[in-house]
Formats: C-alpha cells, sequence, structure tokens
C-alpha cells in the first residue's frame, strides 16, 4: 500500500471535501503557511455550492444567491485577498418576487420601496416592518457573536455573552409566531419567514432566532456572482492554491485513519494513506460518521444515535436549458395556495404535496455568460420530504417533474417552459443521497431545533475524536453559505490556538 509521506516541516492539514467551509478553511491555513491538502470525491470543487454544464449552459448545484457579502470579504481579507479581485458580485433589485394567488410581490432591500410594496399589498403593516427591521437588528448584534464563537461545554451559557443574547432567542416561540408579532396580513408573514426553508425547516417548528434570516436579506441585501454562486468555491479554491495548498480532485476519502480514538490521516478511496496532523471534515456529517469509520468507534453520533437525530427536508431539482429568455425576476417564489399544508406534507407528513411550492431561478436575466445569447439557464426547486420518507422515486419522479411544470405554466410568466425546453437534468432526493453523498438526501443537513443548536450540535473541534475538526452545516453555527463559512473561522481560529499551545 502507498503512503504518503508524513514528514513535513510544516504541520500538514487534510481536508475531507471541497465544499465551501472546507475551502475557506483550507484558504485560511494555507495563507498561514500550514500544508494543506483538500481530497474530493467529485471531478470539480464546490461540492453542493458546485456547478455543472449541459451543453452551452451553467448551472449552479444548490445555492443561487450570497447575502452578507461582508463576511466573504471578511473570509478574504483573513487570507491577504479581496474577493472582488476573484467575484463581480451583483446586487439584485429586486431581491426577489414573491407570488401569491396570481399576485405577484416584488421584495426590496431599500426601505422606501419594501414599504410602498407593503402599502400596496398589505396596507397597514408598514409601521411593522419597521420596528421588525429595528427589533431584529438588536437581536442580530445579540445573537451574532453566538454564531461566531465557538460552543464546547455548557459552562459556556452561563458567560456574559449567553446572558446578553438569552432574551433575544424567542425561546418557546416559533419564526412563525415571532413575525406575527409584526404583521397582520398571511402573506407577509410568509413573506418574512419562507426563509426557514434554508434550514429545511418549516416556519411553525423553526425556532424564533431565526428571524434573522429575513432580517439578514433586508439589512444586506441579495447578491449574483457572475457566473453563479459556484464562483465562490472557485474562488477559494484558487487562493488555497496561490498560497501552495493542494486540492486532489477525484480523490475521495474512504475512511478515516485512526489510532484509538485519534484521527492520525486518511484512507482514500485509492487505497494510499495520508498522514496528517490535523484533519478537517467538510463532508456531510451524518454520511461521513456513517460511512468513514468504523462500527463501534462512535458513542454519541454511532449510526443508531444518528438515525434518531432530526433532518431538515430535501429538494426536488430541474435544471433546463432553454431556447428563450424569459422577462421574469432573477428569483421568483411560488406559494402553494395552503402553504401550512404544504410545508407540513414536507416536514412532517413525509409525503409528496397536490401543490407544492416552488422557487425558479431564472438568473440568465442577470448574467449573460450562463447560456447562449437570447436563451436562459433556469433552476426549478421543490422542497419535499428526505429520504425518512421511503418516496419511491424511480416511480414519482416523472409525474412530479410534470406536477412542476404544470404549476409553472398555469401561474406564472413561465407560461409555455416545456415548449423551449433544450436540455434537462432532474435531481431527486435519492440522487442527492447517491450521487452526492448527502445523508438521507436532506440538502441542508441535521435540523435546526434548539436541541440540535450551539453546544449540541457537533461541536467545530469534533468532541469523539482527537485532531479531528468539523465545518460545514452539519456542525456549529449550521447551514447556508454565512454561517458555513463562518465554522470556518470558527474552526480555523480553534486550530492556530491550539498551534499557538506549548505541547
Amino acid at each position: 500500500m502507498d503512503t504518503w509521506g508524513k514528514v513535513n516541516e510544516l504541520r500538514k492539514i487534510a481536508v475531507v471535501g471541497a465544499g465551501p467551509g472546507g475551502l475557506a478553511s483550507a484558504m485560511i491555513l494555507a495563507s498561514a503557511g500550514y500544508d494543506v491538502h483538500v481530497f474530493e470525491k467529485q471531478s470539480y470543487v464546490g461540492g453542493r455550492n458546485g456547478h455543472f454544464s449541459l451543453g452551452e449552459y451553467t448551472f449552479d448545484i444548490g445555492p443561487t444567491f450570497l447575502s452578507m457579502p461582508h463576511i466573504v470579504e471578511e473570509i478574504f481579507q483573513m487570507a491577504g485577498r479581496d474577493v472582488h479581485d476573484y467575484m463581480d458580485l451583483v446586487e439584485l433589485s429586486p431581491m426577489y418576487e414573491l407570488q401569491f394567488d396570481g399576485k405577484r410581490v416584488p421584495m426590496y432591500r431599500n426601505r422606501e420601496k419594501m414599504l410602498q410594496v407593503i402599502e400596496e399589498h398589505f396596507p397597514g403593516n408598514e409601521k411593522g416592518y419597521d420596528r421588525f427591521m429595528s427589533d431584529t437588528r438588536k437581536k442580530m448584534n445579540a445573537l451574532l457573536p453566538l454564531l461566531q464563537t465557538r460552543h464546547h461545554r455548557l459552562k459556556d451559557y452561563v458567560s456574559l455573552r449567553a446572558l446578553k443574547a438569552l432574551p433575544q432567542l424567542s425561546l418557546g416561540k416559533s419564526v412563525y409566531d415571532v413575525l406575527s408579532d409584526y404583521f397582520t396580513d398571511e402573506r407577509l408573514k410568509i413573506a418574512f419567514t419562507f426563509q426557514a426553508k434554508y434550514l429545511g425547516m418549516s416556519p411553525w417548528e423553526c425556532p424564533g432566532a431565526f428571524s434573522i434570516l429575513s432580517y439578514m436579506e433586508h439589512e444586506y441585501g441579495v447578491f449574483h456572482p457572475i457566473g453563479g454562486v459556484n464562483q465562490l468555491s472557485k474562488s477559494m479554491a484558487a487562493v488555497t492554491e496561490e498560497f501552495g495548498g493542494k486540492i486532489h480532485l477525484g480523490n475521495g476519502v474512504s475512511k478515516f485513519k485512526l489510532d484509538g480514538k485519534k484521527m492520525t490521516g486518511l484512507v482514500l478511496d485509492s487505497g494510499e494513506e495520508f498522514h496528517a496532523d490535523e484533519v478537517i471534515i467538510n463532508a456531510d456529517f451524518a454520511q461521513a460518521m456513517s460511512h468513514m469509520v468504523d462500527d463501534g468507534v462512535l458513542k454519541k453520533y454511532s449510526k443508531p444515535k444518528l438515525d434518531k437525530k432530526k433532518y431538515s427536508c430535501s429538494t426536488f431539482m430541474i435544471y433546463v436549458g432553454l431556447d428563450k429568455l424569459y422577462d421574469m425576476p432573477h428569483h421568483t417564489i411560488l406559494f402553494a395556495e395552503d402553504y401550512q399544508t404544504n410545508v407540513n406534507e414536507m416536514t412532517k407528513d413525509l409525503v409528496l404535496s397536490d401543490e407544492p411550492s416552488i422557487y425558479i431561478h431564472n438568473a440568465s436575466v442577470t448574467d449573460p455568460t450562463l447560456a447562449p445569447e437570447g436563451h436562459s439557464a433556469v433552476y426549478i426547486l421543490a422542497p419535499v420530504p428526505n429520504n425518512y420518507s421511503e418516496i419511491d422515486w424511480d416511480d414519482k419522479q416523472e409525474t412530479f417533474k410534470q406536477l412542476i411544470y404544470d404549476e409553472l405554466e398555469k401561474k406564472t410568466g413561465f407560461e409555455d417552459i416545456r415548449n423551449h425546453i433544450v436540455t434537462e437534468k432532474v435531481l431527486t432526493p435519492l440522487q442527492w443521497q447517491t450521487e452526492h453523498f448527502v445523508h438521507k438526501g436532506a440538502t441542508f443537513s441535521l435540523g435546526h431545533q434548539l436541541s440540535q443548536m450551539m453546544y449540541f450540535r457537533p461541536h467545530n473541534r469534533f468532541q469523539e475524536l482527537e485532531h479531528c475538526w468539523l465545518v460545514g452545516g452539519g456542525t456549529h453555527p449550521g447551514s447556508g453559505l454565512p454561517t458555513i463559512l463562518e465554522s470556518a473561522r470558527i474552526t480555523t481560529g480553534w486550530i492556530k490556538e491550539k498551534e499557538a499551545q506549548p505541547s
């Protein structure tokens, strides 16, 4: 068996997975002088933040917008780089358009424009919007320190920082409950709570603290990088390599190399071994711990215990290249008439909805690089149950796809979309699991119930294995690009701190 060298004067860091958390970690550590090696099973960087092409059409696989761009700027600054040298960010206005019962409602970052929309569509709620933004600004300022620092000891919860944040957690309230304190119109409540879907959760169950999600959009805006959000991963990979870091594509990890509970390196799919001083896991957490660790090694996160955890919903994806450019917004969200029933079917009943809610990403109206002139690369997403539902996707895929097209053609400006299809790819929850290695196809990872947050989420310094670190949506602070980047900031800071301590 070939063995990659053990001895190097630089501390050797292995990163499992080239998703945004892994690449941000690699970029930061490579810039600090570590010998960084990223191992990625796929032939491209980014994981769910990667891209693919169908002929001349280019698609993001997962995330389709950037919010809180200052966090991206700060992460690049940690590596001595300016993100704007690598990415061309375009702010979208409107941020997105929501569609209720045939009504098209644009949503803006600009306060005056947003108040005009509320006055037109939801009169009487204007003061509620201003109160929400003012109150949530204070909430954000209190909660942000909790999201940007490690949580590995229960006594952290009696720290001054935590005690100050406690009143802002909206304990006992859901996101929907919180927004009901500000708005009277049900559609407006949905407009400020649907962001719970970014965590794969129901607004009626998602902890009230996550009312910060809609605030973040209205405060900081929504941005599109030219070329797609995948450019974030490509840019971090480029900076990593500029500092001598190595990214090994098509070179996956089959298991962790352990000496008892001490991580000593990795066994690659090729059979080769790679020795490392520290290992950062950016693979889907539950998938990695289920498949890369021998039975009996883990206690808290053993396979049986992982199966008892709560997981996010999944997504049904249609990526379609069209010979037409639709005069529709960059982002459109079509809500089911009975949105709460739709959400319950997805998260509780684990069945497919007869009337799904649908998100349409029409990025070609902003970005001409994604498709030939006059054509468009359209991305269509319907949230659906994860694979604990045991839905037979081989049987249901075609019927559900046609249902989505029916809804688009009947209810939105994409009225004749089927007549313009040049090329198409469908991705079901089953394929999220088998082709993208996402546990049970739960695309937003572990659920974000308070029982699975902060100290109660897998720690950034993984508590069950030595020299093992976590980044990504399955660790603190959680899913979503801004929080995934924060996980990298926490983990790399901790590694540097540990290295600085005398042995």
